[in-house]
This record gives structure tokens, sequence and C-alpha cells, in this order.
């Protein structure tokens, strides 16, 4: 059991982490390094298994995660035809189009250079290996702990529920994806009234965009009034924000004058949760984030976005990482 002891450490690491703060991107890379660290643990048992029990083992940490890619490469390029029927080709909508066609890129590239290629191709067939195994890492413990978070439920009262905006229709109309902001934020709102307590208010984020008639907060009010039938008195605007950092900011400022001891929930979709959670803590604003449920065709691109945008957010870290594999592997590559 002496090779479990990193999983272990790791996995003491990662709980006590989350427990201080849940909203922490490196939480996420604990609970990735606890699951590559258990996965070498296993495959270090294997002499001492017996077959019926080894073959298993070797089919969970090489042929599940072999057949599991060339799936996803699958289910991401029919996912990015669906994305450009249902949405246009867009730039955005072309993400997990990209994703996909990428997979199959990369293993046409390997199985070429190491059929054809030469020392140098050989090299840097395998310096980009790198990198791609880093992103891909990093991208695997963004969404795993971001599928955790999302499973957080609101324990207690709160005396707050913001929702964060987005575009609206028309200049002026809610869109399916805000309204689906606004119904998780009327359930918890109707849930803390179910259980006699104080009705939270419903804070509502978002400002006036140049193609607007009114702003982002005016229309998820009058939606939740008109559509939700929740009185006037506990819907609360901010309509000053143009940026979820914004939204956190100028939202936090409300709550404050409101109580300096407030609780909160902040509510927006399930694929911006984790991010918009990270941007919570950073704005100092006093509580989780929920999602709310999004179309699951729509889904994949919008978290590998996310992913994006989380990846740029740490780039001192992440692109002197992959600095490093690349000068690693042309060191290798030079001196074979």
């Amino acid at each position: 059991m002496v090779a479990f002891a990193l999983a272990a450490l790791f996995f003491l690491t990662f709980c006590i982490s989350a427990r201080k703060d849940r909203r922490r991107f490196r939480n996420a890379v604990l609970f990735g390094l606890t699951f590559i660290t258990s996965s070498f643990a296993l495959l270090l048992q294997l002499p001492a298994l017996p077959q019926w029990l080894a073959v298993p083992v070797l089919v969970l940490v090489f042929a599940v995660p072999t057949l599991g890619i060339l799936a996803l490469g699958v289910f991401l390029v029919a996912n990015g035809l669906t994305m450009v029927r249902k949405e246009g080709a867009r730039p955005p909508n072309l993400l997990s189009m990209a994703a996909g066609l990428g997979i199959f890129g990369m293993i046409a590239l390997l199985l070429l250079v190491g059929r054809y290629g030469s020392t140098v191709a050989h090299g840097i067939a395998a310096t980009l290996t790198l990198v791609v195994a880093y992103v891909s890492f990093v991208f695997m413990c963004f969404l795993g702990y971001a599928y955790l978070y999302g499973r957080i439920k609101v324990r207690g009262d709160v005396d707050h529920v913001v929702m964060l905006g987005s575009g609206l229709v028309g200049g002026d109309r809610v869109p399916p994806l805000l309204a689906s902001r606004l119904r998780k934020g009327q359930e918890i709102y109707e849930a803390q009234l179910a259980r006699g307590s104080r009705p939270p208010v419903l804070l509502v984020s978002g400002g006036k965009g140049s193609d607007e008639r009114v702003s982002e907060a005016r229309a998820m009010a009058d939606w939740l009034i008109a559509e939700g039938g929740v009185p006037a008195e506990h819907v609360r605007l901010e309509d000053r924000s143009r940026t979820t950092e914004e939204n956190m900011l100028f939202s936090r400022e409300l709550m404050l004058t409101d109580d300096p001891g407030y609780r909160c929930v902040v509510v927006t979709n399930n694929f911006h949760a984790f991010r918009a959670a990270m941007m919570a803590r950073k704005a100092g604003v006093n509580g989780q984030v929920l999602g709310s449920p999004t179309a699951r065709y729509f889904w994949p691109s919008a978290t590998i976005r996310e992913f994006v945008a989380v990846f740029w957010e740490h780039r001192a870290v992440n692109l002197w990482i992959c600095g490093l594999l690349v000068a690693l592997g042309s060191v290798a590559t030079i001196i074979a």
C-alpha cells in the first residue's frame, strides 16, 4: 500500500483545500493529481495481483482512456456539426468541432511520424505530445472538478440570490439561456419561502449593451415579475456591469450596503459555474455559485470556451510550463 501514499497525500491536500474554499482552481489540479497517482499506483500493483484482477486493471488504465479518446473525438465532431446547424458557424460555435478534429489530427501525426518520420520529426512530435498531454491534463482537471463543484447544494438560508445576466434577444427580451438562470434563482427563492424563512432579495445583475434597448437587469426583473410572479419589492437591480467580473464587484457593493455580514448564492449556467465561482472568490463575494441547466448540444463548446478562458487567466504558470516542455523536447531532440 506504500504505492498509494502519494495519491493519499494529494487526496488529503485536496480535501483540506476544498474545505477551506471550494472555489480555488488548485482544487481541480489536486483532484487530477490524485487520479493520476492512483492510476500509477494501480499499475505498480499489477505483479502482485491475480490474473483475473490484473487484466481488468490494465483495461481500466490503458484501453478505456484510448477508446475514450477516440469516442470523444467522434462526439466532438458530431456536436460541432449540431452546433453549426442550430447556432450558426460563428467561431465560438466551432470549438467542439475544432477540438475533435484536433484529436484525430494528433493521432494521424503520431502514426505518420512513427512510420516515416526522421529523428527531428520524432523529436518535434514528442515535444508536441508533451504539450498536448499537459493541456489535456489541465482540461480534465477542470472538467472533473467543475462536475464536482456543480453538485453543490444550497444549505440554510441566504440573504441574496444573485443572477448573472447575458445578452438579450431583440434588445429587450430574455433568451432561453438567461431564462434558465432566472428559473433556478426563483427555485432557490421559493424553497426558502417554503421553509418559512425570510424571502431573499433576487439581485439581477447586468448592464445595457450597445445593441440593447434596456439593461439586462431590467429585462430580467420584468421576467421574474411577469413570468415568475415574484413581488417587485423582492427584486433588486444591478444595472451597471458589462462583464462577469463587474457583475460580482457591483453586486457585492449592493449586498454589503444591505448587510455587511450577508450570505448569498450566485446563479449562472452550469458550464459557467466553476469559472464564475473563481471570479466570485477573487471579487470577495461571500457565497457559492450554482449552475442552471443548459441545452445538451450547447454544453461542450461552452465548456471548452470556459476552459480556454481559465487557462489564459492562469497563463503565467501555464505558458511557463509549456515553454519548459518545449525546451526539454528541443534538448532531447538535439542530443538524439
